[in-house]
């Protein structure tokens, strides 16, 4: 019997008599919570033992699933394969049959006797250098770990739904050693400790399976900071295995950047918590590698190399952690009916990449100039940085519409991070028309809220009538740009928009890093010899260049470590963090002769292009560039 119900004695034994079958009228799996059991002090060859309870069934089959894929990562992982050891019980404690449609779910008959499954849960982490998350390139952020000192709860990895149940209400408890820190969003409704004091398991209520999703858990040893900004109260939480950061070393950055968001955002408030999970990843064989963030309404989870300096982490979080915060206006607050009736293991998606990704960009990098946290060039910068990176790694013809709404196929898959370059710039175009159009009085975060006011969190919009909609909010020209640059195929002309705000493109050389020419490499591999070496475009680098490296020099080591195909993503991403006044030292096989080059790092330059205030500029276009960037 499950002991969630009290029953009478007489109860027991007319149950017995009849059937196996549980008849208490308050148990029914449509109307009861699904009881969730994690425990973390359980964990058997890096397996975590799960337990649902779902209550009594009236139908005679049912499918548990895990998710394919998850809100906000446009890729199919199929978590279903991390789980083993699968089992279905009766209420006699006997196990049932069960059967394996697919990889992320399984269909148990005779489910009127089903009491409860169990299965084991394997973490994404520790395997990531296998070719990470299902088939695609690992994105930890959406992933999982099991390790003695932290676990990255993402629930959706660990809990599963059964369809006709995903808006009923979980309660989940999570038993760990009691030393541990916890942190997460998800409501608590009370803990109990061990007799012998060693765990506590501590109980959580979620709303529906979404609610499960949405709010990812940490475990372990971590630093935890809250702190108040206006009405949000902010909870940043960091774990780094060898302590080389902490929650109180970011606390100032993530304060003065949140407190500028908040500020840009005004009214507009969908949350009162906020919290912030940091991952610092060691770098090792079996440490994460998909770098990155992923959005949740209320939270977002954030994974990093633990090896960059304070202000390269605080930068780097500043950066990404700008960009999930603003999700909360878009698409947690505006999005369509593939999201608001997301399904986990046969998604369709939204058109609108431009606006949940594009947008969002957008207003993390304009959020930083209109609060004065970086300059007006600084800001000019990332713009021309979107458009080089957009009009060389990508294909500028390419239907941004249609590429959205086939995100999980070729040729459309390849093209999704040009959402964060052509992206953000297709609503800078926006921004700068609706200025334009309104004499400064309107822009585009104008149009998020009014979106906002109309629909908000439980209100979808009709995907294929956004863009006539958008259009009959704002002006006409609004509405051309969208379907010529947006739905069509045909480029963007950005001149034609700084020209509008007094801006102009001069050339000039411009700052750019040790492994890049603005946006593109500068080096190639050959993979029948398993070599890297320096292509014809490190003539065009003047770090290298001054330093006499010559176009088809192979790099045989880099301050000490040897390069091969196997590590030269790690070894290229800290060249790439390098910053001036580092003392380097590199061999370069040059026609089978060594060359070794010792230097102190400089800051390196390319030949491009700088966008800059136009000083023929008219007063109307300098009073419409203070409108565009200072609202």
């Amino acid at each position: 019997m499950n002991t969630r119900f009290l029953i009478t004695v007489a109860s027991v034994i007319l149950l017995s008599s009849c059937s196996t079958t549980k008849t208490t009228g308050n148990d029914l799996a449509t109307t009861t919570p699904i009881e969730s059991q994690i425990n973390l002090t359980k964990v058997k060859n890096d397996k975590v033992p799960v337990t649902i309870d779902p209550g009594r069934f009236t139908i005679d089959t049912v499918t548990y699933y895990i998710p394919k894929t998850v809100p906000g990562t446009y890729q199919l992982d199929d978590y279903g394969q991390y789980i083993d050891g699968f089992k279905a019980y009766d209420y006699n404690g006997h196990e049932m049959k069960v059967e394996k449609p697919d990889i992320n779910s399984w269909k148990i008959v005779n489910a009127k006797q089903l009491d409860k499954i169990s299965y084991l849960v394997n973490d994404t982490y520790d395997i990531e250098q296998t070719g990470g998350i299902g088939d695609e390139t690992p994105f930890s952020p959406a992933g999982t770990n099991i390790e003695p000192n932290n676990y990255v709860l993402n629930l959706h990895g660990f809990i599963g739904y059964f369809n006709s149940l995903k808006n009923n209400q979980y309660k989940v408890d999570v038993t760990a050693p009691t030393n541990f820190v916890k942190s997460t969003a998800l409501q608590q409704t009370g803990s109990i400790i061990s007799p012998d004091g060693k765990s506590t398991t501590t109980s959580y209520v979620a709303s529906r399976y979404f609610d499960i999703t949405d709010n990812p858990m940490m475990y372990g040893k971590l630093t935890v900071e809250e702190f108040q900004v206006g009405d949000i109260k902010i909870v940043l939480s960091v774990y780094s295995p060898n302590n080389l950061h902490s929650a109180a070393s970011l606390k100032d950055a993530m304060y003065k950047m949140m407190k500028a968001q908040k500020a840009f955002l005004g009214d507009m408030n969908t949350t009162s918590r906020y919290d912030i999970f940091l991952y610092l990843s060691e770098g090792k064989k079996d440490s994460p590698k998909g770098y990155g963030a992923l959005e949740h309404n209320k939270s977002t989870m954030v994974v990093f190399p633990e090896d960059m300096s304070d202000e390269e982490l605080a930068d780097s979080m500043i950066e990404t952690v700008a960009h999930e915060f603003f999700h909360i206006v878009t698409p947690l607050t505006v999005h369509s009916e593939d999201i608001q009736y997301f399904d986990y293991n046969k998604p369709t998606f939204s058109k609108q990449l431009w606006m949940y990704e594009g947008v969002t960009e957008y207003f993390a990098n304009l959020f930083q100039v209109n609060q004065g946290l970086i300059s007006e060039d600084e800001f000019y910068k990332k713009i021309m940085d979107k458009i080089e990176m957009s009009l060389n790694m990508y294909d500028d013809t390419m239907s941004f519409t249609k590429m959205s709404e086939h995100v999980d196929e070729e040729p459309y898959k390849s093209q999704y991070a040009n959402v964060y370059q052509k992206g953000a710039l297709i609503g800078m175009c926006i921004d700068i028309l609706m200025r334009e159009e309104s004499h400064g009085q309107r822009g585009i975060l104008s149009l998020m809220k009014e979106l906002s006011h109309k629909y908000g969190a439980n209100k979808p919009f009709d995907d294929d009538k956004l863009i006539d909609e958008i259009t009959a909010m704002t002006y006409p020209s609004v509405g051309e740009f969208l379907k010529t640059h947006v739905v069509g195929t045909t480029p963007i002309n950005y001149e034609v928009f700084f020209q509008k705000v007094g801006l102009e493109l001069v050339d000039s050389k411009v700052e750019t890093n040790f492994i890049l020419n603005g946006s593109d490499i500068i080096v190639g591999g050959n993979r029948q010899y398993g070599t890297i070496f320096f292509t014809d475009l490190v003539k065009d680098n003047s770090f290298w260049n001054d330093l006499g490296v010559q176009p088809r020099d192979i790099i045989k080591s880099v301050n000490g470590t040897k390069l091969t195909m196997q590590n030269a993503d790690s070894v290229m991403q800290d060249i790439f963090s390098w910053k001036p006044g580092q003392d380097i030292e590199v061999v370069l096989n040059r026609k089978g002769e060594d060359v070794i080059i010792k230097a102190k790092t400089v800051q390196s330059y390319t030949a491009g292009n700088v966008l800059k205030a136009d000083p023929k500029a008219t007063e109307a276009q300098i009073k419409l560039r203070e409108a565009w960037l200072k609202g």
